[in-house]
C-alpha cells in the first residue's frame, strides 16, 4: 500500500515561500495532489523530499539545538537551559529532552516513509536520476539524524521500517552498529547524489562527502585510545575532505561576519560556504517551517520587531568570553558571535540607524543568527520566523577536518596541506598563521570558528571517544558560571577594554552522564530501552 505523508509535512513542502520565486520550496497547491497520484513525477518526488529541509527539523532547531549542542558544549549562558550546562537534565523534561529525542526519530520516520513511497510508486514516470536523488536525500537526512541520536544517547534503536518495526519491545542497538548504519547511509548519499544540486539549497555529492569526512573522523576514535585512532577511518576522513576542498568548486568567502547577516544566508540567497543548511521560510504558518532561534536569542524586542526577542538572559558563556578577552585579535568572529557592551550593529534596526549595545550592559548577548526585523531583511520574516538558514555543515569545518585527519595519530603536524587548510580558516578571521599545529589547536579553532552553531558538544564527544581523561578535564576546567559581569572600561575606545568577573562554576561529566537520559515517557512506553544494547542485523535492510 502506498504510504501517505502526514498533512502538515506535505503542506510544508508545498507551501509558497513569499518573495522567493526561484526557491525549490515553492510547490503547486496541495489540492492538486492525491494519494493516487503523488510521487508519480519528478516534480512530485522533489516535493516529497522538500520537508526534509525544514519542518521535520523544527523541533530540533527550536530548543534542542541550543541545549544539546551549545549549552552542553560550554558556549551558552542561559537561565532556562541550566541543567544542560551542568550535565544534569531530568528524564522528566518534556520541553527539551523529550521533544529533542522525538525530533530525531521524526526525521528518521519521515526519511523512511518517503523512501518507501518513492520505491512503491511502481507505475510512475519518475526519471531514474530523480528517483535516485530523492532516495539519496532520505539516506542523508536519516544518517544525520542518527548522528545526533548516537551522540546524545549512545546506543539507540535503529529504525528502518516505520510499520513493521515499531513496538514496545524494540531493543537498542550498540553504538558501533549505529555508527556503521550512519556511514552506510552517508555512503549511499555520496554514491547517488550528483556533483551539482538539483536546485539551489538541496544537497549534492559534496554535501554528503563533507558529512562522511566528519563522521569518519569521529568514528576513528570510537573505543580507541590517544594516539591509536583507527587509521583507515582517518584516511577516509582525509580523502573525502580533500575531495570537497579540491573539487567542489567552493572556497571560503572572504568575509566571515557577513555570512551570518540575514540577507546573505536565507533560502533565496544561500551562504556560499554552506554544504548543508536547514532552509526556513519567513512565515509561521504552517507552524514548523519557521526559524524560531532569533525569537529566543535576540536580547530585546526592538531588534526583531515581531513581538518576540526574549533573549535578555541568553548569552555567551564565561568560557567563551574569557577566550575572546584573551584573544582580542579574534574580533571578527567575536562580534559575529556574541555582543559586548558598546558594540554597534548597522544591519540591525536599520531604519533607526542600527543597534548599539548599551555600555552599561554587563552581559554578552548572542549575535550569531540574530538578523533583525523583517524591515532589515527585505521585508521578509514574522513572529518567531526570522528569515535565515541554520547552517549544519560549512566549508571551514571541512578544512579543519582535513587538518586533523592529516595529523592523524601524531601529536602535531607541520604537513603543508594541513597547515594550509588550518591557516585558511584563521587568516579569514584575521588571526596569525601557525607553523605547527596540535590537536588542541584544531579543537580550539573549531570551537571558536563554529561557536553557537550547535557543534560544541559533538566535538567534545569526538575527543572523549579516544581520550576521555583529557576531554573530561577540559570540560571540568571550563568556566560555566551562570553569574558573571562583563564591564566596559570607560574611556577605552581603540581598542575597547573590558573587565570580567565570574562566579567560576565548574561541572564535570563522566561515563555516567556523558549521554543524556532517555525521556521517562519513552521508557514507560518502551521498557525494552533499558535492556542491554544488541548488534544490529544489517542483512534485514531493504535494498534501497
Amino acid at each position: 500500500m502506498k504510504k501517505i505523508l502526514p498533512y502538515t509535512l506535505l503542506l510544508a513542502g508545498l507551501s509558497t515561500l513569499a518573495g522567493c520565486s526561484k526557491n525549490f520550496l515553492n510547490r503547486p497547491p496541495i489540492s492538486s495532489l492525491t494519494s493516487g497520484n503523488f510521487y508519480q513525477t519528478d516534480a512530485e518526488v522533489m516535493a516529497g523530499t522538500a520537508p526534509l529541509y525544514n519542518i521535520t527539523w523544527f523541533d530540533y532547531n527550536d530548543k534542542a539545538f541550543l541545549a544539546f549542542g551549545v549549552a552542553r558544549g560550554g558556549s551558552l549562558n542561559s537561565n532556562d537551559r541550566t541543567p544542560y550546562i551542568e550535565f544534569d537534565p531530568s528524564s522528566t523534561d518534556q520541553t527539551t529532552l523529550l521533544t529533542g529525542y522525538k525530533a530525531f526519530y521524526k526525521i528518521v520516520a519521515q526519511s523512511n516513509l518517503t523512501m518507501q513511497n518513492i520505491v512503491d510508486a511502481k507505475n510512475a514516470t519518475v526519471s531514474d536520476s530523480i528517483r535516485s536523488y530523492g532516495l539519496a536525500e532520505c539516506h542523508f537526512m536519516r544518517g544525520l539524524a542518527y548522528y545526533y541520536l548516537v551522540s546524545n544517547w549512545g546506543a539507540v534503536p535503529i529504525i528502518y521500517d516505520n510499520t513493521n518495526q515499531l513496538s514496545d519491545s524494540l531493543l537498542r542497538n550498540t553504538i558501533e552498529s549505529v555508527w556503521q548504519f550512519i556511514l552506510m547511509d552517508m555512503r549511499y548519499a555520496v554514491n547517488h547524489l550528483p556533483t551539482a544540486s538539483y536546485q539551489p539549497g538541496r544537497i549534492n555529492k559534496y554535501s554528503a562527502e563533507g558529512m562522511l569526512a566528519k563522521f569518519y573522523l569521529i568514528r576513528s576514535g570510537l573505543d580507541k585510545t590517544l594516539g591509536n585512532r583507527t587509521q583507515s577511518d582517518l584516511d577516509s576522513a582525509k580523502y573525502f575532505a580533500s575531495d570537497v576542498i579540491s573539487n567542489s568548486g567552493m572556497s571560503l568567502p572572504s568575509d566571515y561576519y557577513n555570512e551570518f547577516v540575514g540577507v546573505n544566508n536565507n533560502a533565496a540567497t544561500l551562504d556560499p560556504e554552506s554544504l548543508f543548511s536547514l532552509l526556513w521560510q519567513p512565515v509561521n504558518s504552517p507552524w514548523g517551517v519557521n526559524n524560531s532561534f532569533q525569537a529566543y536569542m535576540a536580547f530585546e524586542p526592538q531588534i526583531t520587531q515581531t513581538g518576540d526577542g526574549w533573549g535578555s538572559a541568553q548569552g555567551g558563556s564565561a568560557a567563551l568570553i574569557k577566550y575572546f578577552l584573551a584573544n582580542p585579535n579574534d574580533s571578527i568572529r567575536r562580534k559575529a558571535t556574541i555582543m559586548f557592551p558598546g558594540d554597534f550593529y548597522a544591519e540591525l534596526d536599520k531604519k533607526d540607524n542600527g543597534v548599539t549595545v548599551p555600555n552599561t550592559t554587563n552581559y554578552a548577548y548572542i549575535k550569531k543568527y540574530v538578523i533583525g526585523s523583517p524591515a532589515d531583511n527585505n521585508n521578509l520574516g514574522a513572529f518567531m520566523a526570522a528569515y535565515t538558514n541554520t547552517i549544519i555543515l560549512r566549508l571551514a569545518e571541512v578544512y579543519l577536518i582535513y587538518a586533523e585527519a592529516t595529523m592523524g595519530n601524531n601529536t602535531s603536524t607541520t604537513d603543508a596541506t594541513a597547515l594550509a587548510a588550518f591557516n585558511a580558516v584563521r587568516t579569514r578571521a584575521g588571526m596569525p598563521t601557525l607553523t605547527s599545529i596540535a590537536f588542541s589547536d584544531i579543537f580550539q579553532e573549531k570551537w571558536i570558528e563554529t561557536a553557537i552553531e550547535g557543534n560544541e558538544w559533538y566535538d567534545i564527544l569526538r575527543w572523549y571517544y579516544f581520550d576521555p581523561i583529557d576531554a573530561e578535564a577540559y570540560v571540568t576546567a571550563q568556566d560555566r558560571g551562570i553569574s558573571y559581569t562583563l564591564t566596559w572600561v570607560p574611556g577605552s575606545f581603540s581598542p575597547r577594554r573590558y573587565t570580567f568577573t565570574s562566579s567560576g562554576e565548574h561541572f564535570s561529566f563522566n561515563a555516567n552522564n556523558v549521554y543524556l537520559p532517555f525521556p521517562e515517557q519513552e521508557m514507560e512506553q518502551a521498557p525494552s530501552l533499558s535492556k542491554t544494547p544488541v548488534p544490529f542485523n544489517f542483512s534485514v535492510l531493504p535494498n534501497y
